[in-house]
């Protein structure tokens, strides 16, 4: 889940760069603020969100994990050396790092602890 959400996240900063500038409050008045937007946002967090769906790797889930809560950590920062207007969206998108950050961590872990199952395994 924490993977489609950073796959689809990035789809959306690649297709509608304008839209996902307006709801994060950013301004793109050049063409190169358009394309950094598609390339930050969009590309970076769909390669991520794609690879770790496609990936038997725990390493994956765990690097689509710490991305999230990474996020969320530097919203937290944020709030007291920016002090960002904060309408309920800013709070939104906290609770949606923090929890997609750590289901997928937790996913991960999960996904560690099963022991592998090759030829001769019983």
């Amino acid at each position: 889940m924490s993977s489609a959400a950073l796959l689809l996240s990035g789809v959306a900063g690649v297709v509608a760069p304008k839209s996902v500038g307006e709801a994060l409050e950013l301004t793109m008045p050049t063409a190169r603020g358009i394309s950094e937007t598609r390339a930050g946002l969009g590309g970076t967090f769909a390669a991520l969100g794609g690879w770790a769906l496609v990936s038997s790797e725990s390493a994956a889930e765990t690097a689509v994990g710490v991305t999230w809560l990474g996020a969320a950590g530097v919203r937290l920062v944020s709030l007291a050396l920016d002090r960002p207007r904060t309408t309920w969206t800013y709070w939104a998108y906290l609770g949606l790092e923090i929890g997609l950050g750590t289901t997928a961590l937790l996913s991960a872990k999960s996904r560690r602890e099963i022991p592998a199952r090759g030829p001769g395994a019983s």
